[in-house]
């Protein structure tokens, strides 16, 4: 979750608001209106009271100032200055809802985070609660150290990245690894930035019961993201996928790495020249391998050498191939419904692919496996 940035985000609208509040206040004595003569002199007064910073006494003038006024220009210069008393002192009667976004703003800058909180009600009450300040009063809740009533907040903020943002992060702090994807899934499927594909993928990946197949689609994801970190990354992907026998994917992985200028130690360049050598021989081997999956009873080698087909930027061929496995029995009927949708994607068929991996519902760590694929196949 970028912390920093979501603070910049927060700051930046707090600002937005509390200036708002500030140019009200200096606009306070309309000009070009025309006072009785009885009521100038005391206008006068209030106004150098005001300039001083003695609100009461200018609060006092203006009283006397309303006991003698007689026209409607009166009335306006004595209502005005009055607003931008109760916006300076955040004396809501007098300024309305102006005077509440100052009392927002000062409770804010002086660090009282709960009665920003609490300011949220008087806000409501005079029609100022704009999501602006709710998302304010949500960062109140977490400066003030309640994670878990800043989620409960944040949840009431519709339709707003930054809210999410902080629905994130507060869910964090309470280990609520439920709300924290939830946020987390809406920002990715709103969004698909990278910046919210490597939170969410970092909880895919502490999913229980988890299957090494399940822990190479969620490194695939990251490639395909653009959420990879770094050279492990890089080098975990092209490990399971040697593992499974995925030599065209694996040297592809660690060339993107190599690329990308955070592979190059020996060891990484020794997996690679496997990864190469690997690849040869399957490719070579590759019309045997076929022909020997389209004999077997099952449909779950075709659907390997499918995968393989895929590595090797093949897509197109490869959905024929996992498709015809997939007319035999399987042993694993999920595997196969993934690895095509996954063919589909790499094909540039988004929406066959998101059909695909929708239909995989259970177990729970394939299904999740299987969503995270839908969300990457959405954007």
């Amino acid at each position: 979750m970028p912390v920093r940035k979501l603070r910049a985000a927060l700051t930046a609208i707090f600002l937005g608001t509390a200036t708002a509040g500030a140019v009200l206040a200096l606009s306070v004595p309309a000009q070009a209106l025309t006072v009785s003569p009885k009521v100038g002199p005391l206008l006068n007064e209030a106004k150098s009271l005001y300039a001083s910073g003695n609100y009461s006494a200018a609060l006092a003038k203006l009283r006397e100032a309303e006991a003698v006024k007689s026209t409607p220009d009166d009335t306006t210069v004595i209502n005005s200055m009055k607003q931008a008393i109760g916006v300076k002192t955040g004396d809501v009667a007098l300024g309305g809802a102006a005077a509440a976004k100052a009392k927002f703003a000062n409770d804010y800058n002086a660090g009282k985070f709960k009665d920003v909180i609490a300011d949220a009600e008087i806000l409501r009450k005079n029609g100022a609660l704009d999501s602006n300040s709710q998302l304010i009063i949500g960062q109140a809740y977490y400066k003030a150290g309640d994670y878990a009533g800043c989620v409960r907040y944040a949840k009431t903020i519709a339709g707003n990245d930054t809210a999410l943002e902080l629905q994130a992060r507060c869910a964090y702090e309470t280990g609520d690894e439920a709300t924290q994807r939830e946020a987390l899934e809406s920002l990715v499927s709103r969004t698909g930035k990278s910046e919210y594909w490597v939170g969410l993928l970092k909880l895919g990946e502490r999913a229980r019961g988890l299957s090494d197949h399940n822990t190479l689609d969620i490194n695939r994801l990251r490639l395909l993201t653009g959420s990879m970190s770094g050279k492990d990354d890089y080098v975990a992907l092209a490990q399971f996928a040697l593992q499974f026998k995925l030599a065209a994917e694996a040297q592809a992985a660690l060339e993107k790495g190599v690329a990308s200028k955070q592979v190059s130690d020996d060891r990484s360049m020794r997996l690679l020249a496997t990864a190469k050598q690997m690849a040869a021989a399957n490719a070579a081997n590759e019309p045997k391998a076929l022909a020997a999956a389209n004999a077997a009873p099952q449909g779950d080698d075709l659907v390997a050498v499918g995968e393989n087909m895929i590595g090797e930027g093949k897509a197109k061929d490869a959905i024929g191939v996992i498709q015809n496995g997939m007319k035999k029995p399987l042993k694993d009927a999920n595997n196969a419904q993934i690895r095509l949708g996954q063919a589909y994607l790499a094909a540039g068929q988004k929406g066959d692919a998101e059909s695909a991996f929708n239909k995989v519902k259970a177990p729970e760590k394939d299904a999740l496996v299987a969503h995270l694929w839908a969300l990457a196949a959405h954007h």
